[in-house]
């Protein structure tokens, strides 16, 4: 395809030369005749930088200015938005082929997804599912990367997607994808709206601004129908909107709703109330907070056209997400979870969950990422000390930040409620601290991680996993 072809797809642009375009680049040092490197002003460098770099091994360029460079460029206001748009129209625009759901919220994203994924898959449909614990799709896996990928990534595995017979895109919509312009070019038949609550002001600077990127999803011309938490505060001002929507919730009045006719460790016996459809199912995931989930993937999928029975029988079938409130062991008549829980609105939640079904302590293991929103540390504590009997603080992907300062942070939120708790810096020597706490009746959860596999430190992703850490201390212990 030209380069000149592809400025088609932009108003405003300048195009200086010309050039057949063979693949789109976003790494200098991989990029090879006659492909397209992408140049713009990014939140920590400036990718111009590398334009010369990527000239050099005969890529062309799209950039924000014209640089004194021997190669085709296209000159545009903006080339992050730019990167959408021409990655869309290189692989054909896939997203007009396909029918697409998106999930945008605080917590929850990745669990709807899942449960959505599931009842359309039990109504027929052909699936492709794109998130934090990566993508899916007719039997092949892709390990994940960012929770919405870049442009390049995203287009070009939706191309695949659409050429593998996928029917319906069921994807996560991160607050940074929509700040950034990632997915300019989808417009969703459905979109979901989970919760709103503290998370990335490190990138955001304050709360209206992060709930402000998750409201561009709802607009009227990016999103067909809207799916909306009753029960959250922001919705009211997701209402202002005229994008045609449902609320589902379980305390204030809403579309949707559901009651629970029995609850216990492994599950709940649920009766959905779908705008006056029933639907009654057996859910196997844990907690309040799932319920919603439930109702949210409920809700967008009888919007999608999915009849009660198939959403109950679709509801049904997931008996766990990675990561999310997950059973890694069963340990000295104890219940050890593994669980994504890194806000303090997300912690509390699973560990309210838990502490209705805990007959004994209820122990907590948890750290905060480095070089992330640091004001949430202290909530963090204090959200623990009030609600388990004895907290191991302990590190979670430090960066490069000291992760004992990170642990001093979080203990000052503690210490203001409770002395109950041990600092260890190494997670797994804290884990195996943990462990060794454990007695009938107790549950452990180790929160912060899922099912991430990597412990980063000073720029290194360290091969490390939550869950196969449990099961190695286990069997030693054992």
């Amino acid at each position: 395809m030209k380069l000149s072809a592809l400025a088609k797809e932009l108003k405003e642009k300048r195009l200086v030369g010309d050039c057949e375009v063979t693949a789109l680049c976003t790494d200098s040092r991989t990029a090879a005749e006659g492909e397209l490197f992408f140049c713009y002003r990014g939140t920590g460098t400036d990718l111009h930088l590398y334009a010369e770099e990527a000239a050099a091994r005969g890529a062309c360029l799209v950039c924000e200015r014209e640089l004194p460079l021997p190669c085709a460029q296209l000159i545009v206001p903006d080339g992050r938005a730019a990167m959408a748009q021409l990655s869309a129209a290189f692989f054909s625009h896939p997203e007009k082929h396909m029918r697409f759901s998106g999930v945008t919220g605080t917590n929850g994203k990745t669990t709807t997804c899942h449960l959505l994924a599931s009842v359309l898959e039990e109504h027929g449909r052909a699936v492709g599912l794109i998130g934090t614990l990566g993508a899916r799709f007719m039997g092949r896996t892709v390990p994940p990367d960012l929770t919405t990928p870049d442009p390049v990534s995203l287009f070009s595995m939706l191309d695949e997607m659409r050429k593998a017979g996928v029917q319906d895109v069921v994807m996560e919509v991160s607050a940074h994808a929509l700040a950034l312009g990632k997915v300019a070019p989808i417009r969703f038949d459905v979109g979901v709206f989970t919760n709103l609550t503290r998370d990335h002001l490190d990138f955001f600077g304050d709360m209206e601004r992060y709930g402000g990127a998750k409201r561009e999803l709802f607009a009227p011309d990016r999103c067909r129908y809207a799916v909306y938490n009753a029960d959250d505060p922001f919705t009211r001002t997701l209402l202002q909107w005229e994008t045609p929507h449902m609320t589902y919730g379980l305390e204030n009045p809403a579309d949707a709703f559901a009651l629970v006719e029995e609850e216990s460790v492994q599950g709940s016996r649920v009766l959905f109330n779908l705008s006056d459809e029933l639907c009654e199912t057996n859910l196997l995931l844990l907690g309040r907070h799932n319920l919603y989930n439930a109702l949210a993937a409920a809700c967008a999928a009888r919007r999608l056209g999915v009849p009660p029975e198939c959403i109950a029988n679709g509801l049904g079938k997931v008996k766990q997400v990675e990561g999310r409130l997950e059973k890694a062991a069963h340990f000295r008549g104890a219940d050890i979870f593994v669980d994504f829980a890194h806000t303090p609105d997300g912690l509390e939640k699973s560990l309210s969950c838990l502490k209705e079904l805990c007959e004994g302590r209820l122990i907590v293991l948890f750290g905060c990422g480095g070089n992330r929103d640091g004001g949430k540390r202290k909530e963090m504590g204090e959200t623990a000390a009030r609600l388990c009997d004895f907290a191991v603080l302990t590190s979670d992907n430090p960066r490069f930040e000291d992760p004992c300062a990170i642990i001093s942070e979080i203990e000052k939120g503690y210490r203001s409620i409770s002395e109950e708790y041990v600092a260890i810096e190494e997670r797994e020597k804290a884990i195996e601290y943990a462990l060794n706490l454990l007695g009938a009746g107790d549950i452990l959860l180790i929160a912060g991680k899922g099912g991430e596999t990597y412990q980063e430190i000073m720029g290194i992703k360290f091969d490390y996993n939550d869950k196969d850490t449990v099961k190695k201390i286990v069997g030693k212990l054992s």
